[in-house]
């Protein structure tokens, strides 16, 4: 699944993605660390992998959308 980074906290490794439907869903450090990155900036668009529905639906991997 894609989404756009929203928001990012470096000291906590953790932040918000914007789904395509303008839904915000938070990821937190174990999500980011499974993804390799370093850094994550707002408007970078990222691949997710997600697990659960509704409210209950959780980002388990975060990394950068490539082609």
């Amino acid at each position: 699944m894609q989404a756009t980074a929203y928001t990012y906290d470096p000291e906590s490794r953790s932040g918000q993605v914007l789904l395509d439907d303008g839904t915000p869903v938070p990821f937190d450090a174990p999500a980011f660390d499974a993804g390799g990155l370093r850094l994550l900036r707002p408007g970078q668009r990222v691949r997710i992998e997600t697990a659960g529905e509704g409210a209950g639906l959780r980002i388990t991997l975060v990394t950068l959308q490539t082609f």
